[in-house]
């Protein structure tokens, strides 16, 4: 919380204090540890574990995940930081924060490609024994190249909330392909809460996706066939030959001066914004250094209702790319009603350091499989208005389809 002894020279306003509580979830061991479903964030809410002076919409919750809003404003920043174990977030905005930017007008403000900014979260948090909580942006964030990540007091990583903290939320956003217009309300990351840490082996994983069909390749000849699975993950490979009657395969960013404006879904023209990649007719394609690109996965993914999945987004045993910056996978993706019909998984690809050639099939990252405390009531599909379900290759919601 606030340092007395700090000036508060940017107008930020601490949360009322909130004590720890020891919230209880489960009915008995097998439920008792795992992911928070919608109607445990719902009660979490209810508590106050999760609160915001204005209150939690409906829409917010998701089928593990709660939605974080923008405050009313925006700290221009000249680098990226965390504030260690022995700073607040305010303390380090009172040293280097370089502007103040409005946000609560109808029109926002423009974040600019190429530059850092912080925003307070309408949402604070607090956490008892054994809880923890990760963060991700939304899929839409993603696929506009836009990082997000959350930081909270005395923080020493990105996208963690500690065991027992108590206290604000904080994103940190850098646009880097385009300019994004947000304003106070816009949902850019979401966050998971976690009761204890549940174990999953490489052997439980594989079992789990004969029984519940969790990645399937329809180029293979069984279920399993496809599967690789190192240390509780199973790899995902890229798609460069399913392309539809235009032969697009994936896109590449353009260095576009227009700004897309996050909270205005299909209304921005594609070709404006990102060159097609067609289908090659030999070989792979090359990642140039530091392009952005939107590709699909050869596998297709079906989360069941008492699991949620995360992408690891950078793996440099693969290869020196960043793959996949909304990691985080509902339950109830890729389901029709009880059937575990899978859907692609689009991969938000950028190269480090060098070019990187990849070839159709080739392995660009993997997604670990964790249990919910409990199934969800809300799963993901447009009975909650779930933009992405059933996708294949697609960029984000902001754009005409």
């Amino acid at each position: 919380m606030t340092d007395p002894s700090t000036p508060d020279i940017f107008g930020l306003a601490a949360p009322d204090p909130i004590q720890p509580a020891l919230p209880e979830i489960g009915a008995g061991p097998e439920t008792a540890t795992g992911i928070l479903p919608a109607q445990g964030i719902k009660a979490a809410i209810e508590r106050g574990d999760l609160r915001a002076d204005r209150g939690i919409d409906e829409a917010q919750i998701q089928p593990a995940s709660l939605d974080l809003r923008l405050g009313a404003l925006a700290y221009k920043l000249p680098a990226s930081f965390l504030p260690g174990p022995t700073k607040t977030v305010e303390q380090k905005l009172a040293q280097f924060a370089l502007e103040r930017i409005a946000l609560d007008g109808p029109d926002g403000a423009v974040l600019e490609r190429g530059s850092v900014y912080l925003v307070p979260l309408q949402e604070s948090v607090r956490l008892g024994r054994r809880w923890s909580g990760s963060a991700n942006p939304k899929s839409s964030t993603g696929r506009l190249d836009v990082f997000a990540r959350l930081i909270t007091d005395h923080a020493t990583e990105f996208d963690a909330v500690r065991e027992r903290y108590c206290g604000p939320l904080y994103l940190e956003i850098a646009p880097r392909s385009f300019h994004v217009r947000v304003r106070e309300g816009s949902r850019l990351a979401q966050l998971r809460l976690r009761f204890g840490r549940p174990r999953t082996s490489d052997s439980f994983i594989r079992e789990l996706n004969e029984r519940a069909r969790l990645v399937h390749d329809s180029d293979a000849d069984a279920p399993g066939d496809e599967i690789d699975i190192k240390q509780g993950a199973i790899a995902l490979s890229v798609d460069l030959k399913s392309a539809g009657p235009d032969e697009i395969v994936g896109y590449r960013a353009k260095r576009a001066e227009d700004a897309i404006d996050v909270d205005r879904v299909g209304v921005c023209e594609p070709a404006a914004f990102w060159e097609p990649i067609r289908k090659p007719e030999s070989g792979g394609i090359v990642l140039g250094v530091d392009e952005f690109f939107i590709l699909a996965s050869k596998e297709k993914v079906a989360i069941p209702a008492d699991y949620a999945a995360d992408m690891v987004a950078y793996d440099t045993q693969v290869g020196e790319f960043r793959v996949h910056y909304a990691g985080f996978f509902d339950p109830g993706f890729g389901y029709e009603g009880d059937r575990p019909a899978g859907a692609k998984i689009v991969l938000e690809v950028r190269s480090h350091e060098v070019p990187f050639l990849i070839d159709h099939g080739q392995i660009m990252g993997r997604v670990l499989f964790e249990r919910l405390s409990r199934p969800t009531d809300r799963p993901y599909g447009s009975g909650i208005g779930s933009n992405y379900q059933g996708q294949a290759l697609a960029l984000s919601k902001q754009f005409r389809r």
